[in-house]
């Protein structure tokens, strides 16, 4: 088990160990509350990569990882990543539209 300290590196290596394996690789996330630990395992049976965190930051991070390892999952590990990102920062800027009050 290796334990990445920085989380760009991270999901880099993550969705390369998946496009290499798409059939063997699996994405836990497991939070404990009592600590207050949040963390994330990527594993093909041969490599297995971990990252922890305590930051509610990261959870925003972790919600576009898993969006880029759906699309990953749904459309084939060949797929361009960089798309899942510029979608959903529209979908999340269009959302913001229209709450409040009307004048």
């Amino acid at each position: 088990m290796v334990y990445i300290d920085s989380w760009d590196e991270f999901v880099e290596r993550s969705v390369q160990l998946f496009r290499a394996d798409p059939q063997s690789s699996r994405y836990v996330m497991k939070y404990r509350h009592c600590d207050g630990k949040l963390v994330l395992k990527v594993t093909d049976n041969r490599q297995c990569l971990k990252f922890k965190t305590d930051q509610a930051q990261d959870a925003k991070k972790m919600e576009k990882l898993n969006n880029i390892f759906f699309t990953l999952m749904a459309r084939g590990p060949d797929v361009d990543t960089t798309e899942v990102s510029g979608k959903e920062q529209a979908e999340t800027q269009t959302s913001k539209k229209g709450r409040g009050r009307r004048q």
